[in-house]
């Protein structure tokens, strides 16, 4: 453990400042300042010796928190890198972008606020960046055998590094131009620069990991081409079919889903020409879904200086404290203030879109709404509640439906779920031997740390079909839940 009596020493949890809102909403860079190493130390000490440590569960990677939590509070920066990524591929990713779920697991949170794991993680590894210490892991020798992964993502990128580094040929096919999937175009740079995950490309580069960006697998090359070429397939494509709002008006120009909207900020923020840039700028915005990508949209319509940004949620206002619902250690909803929330804008809950309305042009225009209040398990409206908003653009952001099936998917012929997941059994393997699934095409939209958990234990099925046996970890099966949801 580190600090015996860390916890009753420092009781009060202290995270690093965000930048000041008005400072920020001028640039696109991370919004939080460095934190001072002694703070997260004395952080990294209120690490109890809990006996049966539930961050473990809480985390699909099964992060040995505790250790590297240690090894921080006693500045043994290179051992708690080693510890970390003995667990964890791209630390540098879920320190940034995942909800964390180990902190509402922390046996410290019952009766205080719960260690900063999150803070700590990404400073270990961001000092082990800086440091030197990250260093390429080529194979002692290569197996002979191919593997080709589509699809750059989280999921794909730890199927690609564990399969290389195990002495296997991996060619990762990605659509874009580079390579990264939502991690580089999906996730805004105040939520994570971009040369956070180039320094991490490099590394896998150098390990003997190829990658093939612009090609779009099921057009380019067909699934019967890649299954000629390559040993083994792995799919980890993603669930990139956005859920749409069948309402009238749907079809005015100015409705648009997030994922159109965002990749094109990305690409502009990093300096790439857009056509026809769909813009925020002196509009009244609506952002239709409070989760992370409607948070990112908010963040982005602000920096694009809009004129109004309004968020919309059916579902009511979570509680600021753990309901009974909800208890120790399960992940609790709670009402959470993101970095964009803080900067602007107004949330409204319980409301339900009856209408987009258009002017003569075919431009939206506005939004009618009403309130609306859960009975039974179904949304009621709620008399004499309805409103219209004024509207020049729209995001939808309320989540995917799952992968996308025309294409590679169809060409492999692998079967689907009734949600239309790919089907894949306890070693990731679909319904087509030789294939394999990892990430949100098999699991459905999730999060990035179950992304990265389910591409390592998709490696160790790989690799043991290719050899008959394998030393991979393999940290979770395709049919694991998380403890904390």
């Amino acid at each position: 453990m580190a600090d015996p009596q860390g916890f009753l020493k420092n009781r009060d949890r202290q995270l690093p400042s965000r930048r000041p809102v008005p400072i920020r909403l001028r640039d696109w860079h991370e919004v939080y300042e460095p934190q001072d190493v002694r703070e997260l130390q004395d952080q990294a000490g209120r690490c109890m010796d809990c006996g049966i440590p539930f961050c473990h569960s809480g985390c699909p990677l099964g992060n040995i928190i505790p250790e590297w939590n240690s090894f921080a509070w006693n500045g043994r920066w290179g051992d708690a890198i080693e510890r970390l990524h003995a667990t964890n591929n791209f630390p540098e990713f879920t320190g940034r972008l995942c909800p964390a779920p180990c902190e509402t697991a922390c046996v410290l949170g019952i009766n205080q606020p719960a260690v900063t794991i999150k803070q700590i993680e990404v400073t270990i590894i961001d000092r082990a960046f800086d440091d030197g210490r990250v260093m390429p892991m080529p194979p002692e020798r290569l197996s002979g055998r191919t593997v080709a992964v589509v699809g750059s993502g989280p999921a794909g990128l730890a199927v690609a590094q564990q399969l290389t580094r195990a002495g296997h040929t991996v060619a990762v096919y990605e659509r874009a131009d580079k390579a990264g999937g939502l991690l580089r175009y999906g996730i805004p740079e105040f939520k994570m620069e971009k040369h956070v995950l180039d320094r991490r490309l490099a590394q896998m580069r150098a390990e003997g990991t190829r990658f093939r960006t612009g090609v779009k697998v099921g057009e380019d090359l067909t699934g019967r081409e890649l299954r000629k070429r390559y040993d083994a397939v792995v799919l980890a494509t993603g669930a990139t079919v956005p859920r749409d709002l069948p309402v009238p008006g749907r079809q005015l120009d100015g409705v648009v889903q997030a994922m159109t909207y965002l990749p094109q900020a990305n690409r502009v923020a990093l300096g790439q020409p857009v056509e026809r840039q769909i813009l925020a700028t002196d509009k009244d915005v609506i952002v239709i879904g409070g989760g992370d990508t409607g948070a990112d949209c908010i963040g982005t319509a602000l920096r694009q200086r809009a004129r109004s940004v309004t968020s919309l949620e059916i579902m009511p206002r979570p509680p600021e404290q753990r309901a009974d619902a909800h208890p120790w250690p399960t992940y609790p909803m709670l009402f959470r203030i993101a970095s964009a929330h803080e900067e602007g804008g107004e949330r409204v809950y319980s409301v339900n879109t009856k209408e987009i309305i258009g002017d003569e042009l075919g431009n939206v225009a506005g939004l009618r709404l009403t309130e609306v209040r859960l009975e039974n398990g179904t949304f009621v409206e709620v008399e004499g509640t309805e409103q219209v908003l004024p509207a020049q653009l729209i995001l939808l952001a309320m989540g995917f439906t799952g992968p996308e099936q025309a294409g590679v998917v169809e060409q492999l012929g692998v079967d689907l779920d009734a949600r239309g997941n790919i089907v894949r059994d306890d070693t990731y393997m679909s319904s087509v031997p030789g294939v394999f699934v990892a990430g949100d095409c098999g699991r459905g939209q999730s999060l990035i740390v179950w992304a990265i958990a389910e591409g390592r234990a998709c490696a160790h099925g790989v690799d043991a079909w290719l050899t008959g046996e394998s030393a991979l970890p393999r940290p979770v099966s395709p049919t694991d839940r998380p403890l904390t949801v």
